[in-house]
């Protein structure tokens, strides 16, 4: 006689070697299920294909691979996002980046916004569908990014946004802003971090930067003046230990008002200036 099939619950505690929630966001994606579904049907049988699907996952997730990547799919803001290993996966304290924008762009104006790397077009995306009024360029240099952040735009029904190819403000030559923002890579090279957890899975050139993890960032800063309108924004997330020098770079290059917002766990995250022409 046959086994009987495993129950949902049964396999979510076979899982036992990663994170619960991962666990579920696996078993609900091998079954095709929103992860809601699956608190109500924990006895429920399943088949023996959607078993074997969900033991690939877990395997490459003890191996190290993303939840993000091994579903295609991580929410940020109100969107559902593609992610591949061509994007960074979009976290949650970047939300705060877009609070700082949105509080800068006033409900029904027609502004004009650069989000600069936008990888997955996370930031570009979760602003335009906030400010439906507002033009939005995102650039990256990389296109397989820009294919799936355009393929993000349709699947999220964001019109107002266009997608260009380039590094930083090279597709925006002669254009001017009433923001730019940017999440740029700003880890060190060489950082021990790169090679522990996720990071060991995403793209080098979305998350290191020189040296000092500031290449980026001081190229993105010395460049933004020639692209914002007079009292015009610029917003740049970086690491918890960077806002000292982010905020020192911003003031050389002639912005006032700057500050650096904390995140949630209280960490600096995102340094901001005006520029005032």
């Amino acid at each position: 006689m046959s086994a009987a099939p495993a129950t949902i619950e049964t396999l979510l505690r076979q899982a036992a070697a990663i994170d619960r929630v991962d666990a579920e966001w696996l078993l609900a994606h091998a079954l095709g299920r929103p992860r809601s579904w699956l608190f109500a049907h924990s006895g429920d049988a399943v088949a023996e294909a959607a078993a074997e699907r969900f033991a690939d996952l877990l395997a490459r997730r003890e191996a190290g691979e993303p939840v993000a990547y091994l579903t295609g799919v991580q929410g940020f803001w109100t969107l559902e996002l593609e992610v591949s290993p061509a994007t960074l996966i979009p976290r949650p304290e970047t939300e705060l980046l877009v609070e700082l924008a949105l509080a800068r762009i006033r409900t029904g104006t027609a502004a004009r916004i650069a989000d600069l790397g936008t990888g997955s077009g996370a930031i570009a995306l979760a602003i335009a569908k906030e400010r439906p009024r507002a033009h939005v360029v995102a650039t990256d240099a990389s296109e397989p990014a820009l294919a799936v952040a355009r393929r993000n735009a349709a699947r999220n029904q964001v019109a107002n946004i266009e997608f260009r190819h380039g590094d930083w403000f090279v597709p925006l030559v002669g254009e001017r802003f009433d923001l730019i923002a940017s999440n740029p890579p700003y880890i060190a090279e060489g950082d021990p971090h790169l090679d522990e957890g996720d990071l060991r899975f995403e793209p080098a050139s979305a998350l290191s930067s020189g040296s000092d993890g500031f290449d980026a960032i001081r190229s993105i800063t010395a460049a933004a003046p020639h692209h914002l309108l007079d009292d015009g924004w610029l917003l740049l997330e970086h690491g918890w230990q960077q806002g000292e020098t982010a905020r020192a770079l911003l003031r050389e290059a002639g912005f006032i008002d700057v500050e650096t917002a904390r995140d949630l766990e209280d960490r600096e995250r995102v340094t901001l200036g005006r520029w005032a022409g």
